[in-house]
């Protein structure tokens, strides 16, 4: 299916200065004068932004709470020193240091009639955690920043892959790895001198502590017969088959047969969970409501990459198990953890490939028939095959609309109208989408853009906000892009070239 992609005309200056204008703080936004403090406020922001989930920092405005409107733009003329100090402190006091901080300006006329500019200071999500020399590592809060504790950055090294449940040590005795799995391991890469331990040592799967030679928890989630039980932790993966499009709460459950659990060697996992999901939806099913049949139109090396990626790819220190859950519209696949490095719903069809579990990753590649050739490819390939087939292209969900650490990826059995891939850039680089821009973007009336998000919100694609009413409604995307605030329009900024603050 080709889809020509209709010109947007970018926002300009005004547009963009009065929508900051109506903004407040929050876990994106970070407003702040360029008074003799903020050199140091502001580097503690922008190491909390990268630390988090990236944001923007505005320099030349005043707080919501203490002016509103046009009354807020100071602009940097202010003290132009303080924000060359900024540049200063961001290139010499960040370690490691934030590889890509882009400066705009925006022309604007400042609350005594003067003209000025203010700037706009975007930092991206970082693959790594950052530090401010002597000053301590920062994370982003709601609407302020906190430094963080030991803990936390332990914790945030996890969740971004900077370190790995994987490469753990354990004490599961070697003999228990002796499988019909490792057997299998050895023969394809003609592995033969030296016993189980002394091969594994040789490979990365092994380590010394102290005298002694210990399996990595990798080992024993690629050759164990049942790693869960033997690691006394959540590492199968559970499919329930509902009937219906949503999970039932009724005291009868609507799952159409008890849930399946799947356990074994990670490349198992992999195969036995294909085969079980493929399986069930060729049976195809009848809707209650109209009595017609449908058939799941999925394309299989989609739903493979899903199921090998949510294995691959998940954090194995989360004590969870691999969800798989097929609908009549649907099918989910939830990995516990959260995205690894930068990767966000917005960019991974984009995103170069990141490897939380390389050992994993580099090992699982090397048995007979991998599911994983490790080229990097394989989200592209579930977008670009998705839309080949014309359905939806597959749609991530993670924080904040779960309240756990987990990543979702839903793939949806319904033929994808032409106006969504419009729909879904606007979301991405706006934050949200009202009835007027729909009926702009793809040419039809209010009406039809109102039947539009309508479905989409029931499939649970958009998310309304009637914070400003019913005509006043808004839709996000609901796959953890920008939240309700970011309104700001960076293509906008990028269109027209603003380039560095002089």
């Amino acid at each position: 299916m080709t889809m020509v992609k209709k010109p947007e005309i970018p926002l300009g200056d005004a547009d963009v200065v009065r929508r900051l204008c109506e903004m407040d703080e929050s876990i994106r936004f970070e407003f702040k004068r360029v008074s003799n403090r903020m050199p140091q406020k502001g580097l503690e922001a922008i190491v909390a932004f990268a630390n988090t989930e990236g944001g923007f920092l505005i320099l030349g405005m005043e707080d919501f709470k203490k002016a509103q409107g046009s009354d807020r733009l100071y602009g940097v003329q202010e003290n132009p020193e303080a924000v060359d100090e900024l540049r200063q402190l961001i290139a010499h006091r960040i370690t490691p240091p934030i590889m890509h901080v882009e400066w705009k300006t925006l022309s604007c006329t400042l609350r005594d009639g003067s003209s000025g500019t203010i700037v706009i200071v975007v930092v991206q999500k970082s693959p790594g955690i950052h530090s401010i020399v002597e000053g301590g590592t920062w994370k982003r809060l709601e609407r302020s920043n906190r430094q963080m504790t030991a803990a936390e950055i332990n914790e945030l090294s996890y969740a971004r892959g900077v370190i790995s449940a994987e490469s753990e040590l354990t004490d599961i005795p070697f003999e228990l790895l002796d499988t019909e799995a490792w057997s299998t391991y050895c023969h394809t890469r003609k592995l033969t001198s030296g016993g189980i331990k002394d091969r594994m040592f040789r490979i990365g799967l092994a380590r010394k502590k102290g005298k002694e030679i210990r399996p990595t928890r990798a080992a024993v989630l690629l050759f164990a017969d049942d790693p869960s039980g033997i690691l006394a932790s959540k590492a199968a993966i559970r499919i329930f088959h509902y009937s219906g499009s949503k999970v039932g709460h009724s005291p009868v459950p609507n799952l159409l047969k008890t849930p399946k659990t799947i356990t074994g060697p990670l490349v198992r996992q992999i195969t036995d969970a294909y085969e079980y999901v493929l399986n069930e939806i060729a049976r195809g099913l009848t809707l209650a409501s109209s009595g017609f049949e449908t058939v799941h139109r999925y394309p299989t090396r989609v739903i493979k990459e899903a199921i090998t990626n949510a294995v691959i790819h998940r954090d194995y220190r989360v004590n969870s198990d691999i969800h798989i859950r097929i609908f009549d519209n649907r099918i989910e696949v939830e990995s516990p953890g959260l995205f690894p490095a930068n990767i966000t719903p917005a960019t991974i069809e984009k995103t170069g490939s990141f490897s939380r579990n390389p050992l994993i990753v580099n090992h699982i590649r090397e048995f007979p028939s991998p599911p994983n050739i490790d080229a990097g490819e394989g989200v592209r390939m579930m977008f670009s095959t998705m839309r080949a087939v014309g359905l939806y292209p597959p749609l991530y969900v993670t924080r904040p609309n779960f309240e756990h650490d987990a990543v979702m990826v839903m793939l949806l059995n319904e033929e994808s109208p032409a106006v969504w891939e419009q729909v879904s850039d606007w979301l991405d680089r706006n934050g949200f989408i009202t009835n007027r821009d729909l009926c702009r973007i793809a040419e039809i009336d209010t009406l039809k853009a109102s039947r539009l998000l309508k479905k989409w919100v029931a499939a649970e694609m958009l998310i309304p906000d009637m914070s400003k009413g019913k005509r006043g409604a808004r839709y996000l995307k609901s796959t953890g892009g920008f939240p309700q605030q970011s309104i700001f329009l960076l293509s906008g900024l990028e269109d027209n070239d603003r380039g560095d603050i002089e």
